[in-house]
């Protein structure tokens, strides 16, 4: 398995450099790291005293996946689940916050375990996700997936503004779900007609 490092790394790569699309909620950000991120770390990189877009533009790949261990992955205690959920999960983390254990915990309670879905990575959820992967080890990464891509697709539903992360002006896979397959077996990919099926009914 690769280590938290690697992921990092990787997620960085995805991220990839500077945006600041006006309809994410998480304004500039620059390999993933939003400019309300750097604000709470008080990160200012121009040394102006305050943080503002050229501080995110200021941002160096290295401390982007410094935050993001430290921050999205050690300070959530993403460590206590199984292994073969870190990079999804953690992954997640970055892209929505809390949410990516909430996701864990709905999938596992609908799986019959007893757990709270309040986004926070304790023991009853750990222990609960290694039921979990030690009762399907070849299909919880694809569960977790397919329900994350679930909760992009539902994002859509309800606000306009966020579809064109979920599907591309032409009628295809955005971004988000695109990003969300990387982590879920092929077999288990939607096909372009299911996609645009799901879709359908968003203007």
């Amino acid at each position: 398995m690769r280590d938290v490092q690697q992921l990092a790394r990787e997620i960085v790569s995805r991220e990839g450099g500077y945006v600041n699309d006006p309809d994410d909620p998480g304004g500039a950000t620059n390999f993933g790291v939003t400019i309300h991120t750097m604000r709470r770390l008080g990160l200012d990189l121009t040394g102006d005293g305050a943080v503002t877009s050229a501080d995110v533009r200021a941002l160096s790949e290295a401390q982007a996946i410094e935050i993001f261990i430290t921050r999205y992955f050690n300070a959530p205690r993403l460590g206590l689940l199984p292994e073969a959920l870190h990079a999804t999960v953690f992954d997640m983390y970055v892209n929505a916050g809390s949410n990516a254990i909430k996701i864990l915990q709905r999938l596992l309670r609908d799986m019959g375990l007893d757990v709270a879905v309040d986004g926070v990575m304790g023991p009853q959820t750990a222990k609960a996700a290694h039921a979990a992967h030690d009762a399907a080890p070849s299909h919880l990464v694809d569960a977790y997936g397919i329900a994350r891509r679930n909760y992009y697709y539902r994002i859509g539903d309800g606000r306009a503004a966020s579809r064109k992360y979920a599907r591309r002006r032409d009628g295809g896979k955005g971004g988000w779900i695109t990003r969300a397959e990387e982590f879920i077996s092929p077999r288990f990919h939607l096909t372009e007609a299911e996609h645009r099926a799901r879709v359908a009914a968003w203007a």
